[in-house]
């Protein structure tokens, strides 16, 4: 694990919840993103020094997205915690290997060309933990 990439938070407006980061904290935005195969659009903003942590706000597409249910059920707020790895299928293998339960049998595509995983709350004292590996050059 190289560390934290994104903590994300699960909003029912985008633009309105943007406003609150850009604004009011002044943090800096890096972009608008649909991802209609996560049913999700993504807000990213940088969280302190460049290259380092990010927040991600998550509006669901579509009133079956995952999003959207944990909108309903929970209100907004943190939806997972994002960790960045080299080798997104050597680090999902070498968790399988320690008995650690994986929402995601494969990789699948995420904002901005990464690949991603999700490790499933269960496994992670009910934190859902996205694993991500940045475009490889």
């Amino acid at each position: 694990m190289k560390g934290i990439d994104h903590i994300a938070i699960a909003v029912p407006n985008l633009e309105e919840a943007s406003r609150f980061y850009q604004d009011v904290l002044g943090l800096h935005w890096a972009g608008v993103e649909a991802l209609p195969e996560q049913k999700v659009r993504i807000a990213m903003f940088h969280a302190g020094a460049p290259g380092g942590a990010q927040i991600e706000l998550l509006e669901p597409m579509s009133p079956d997205s995952p999003v959207a249910k944990f909108l309903k059920e929970r209100g907004p707020g943190i939806h997972h915690i994002c960790l960045e790895v080299d080798d997104l299928e050597a680090e999902m293998a070498r968790l399988r290997s320690r008995g650690t339960a994986l929402v995601d049998n494969k990789p699948r595509s995420g904002g901005h060309g990464t690949r991603i995983a999700f490790v499933h709350p269960r496994a992670a004292g009910g934190v859902l933990i996205e694993l991500r590996e940045r475009r490889r050059k």
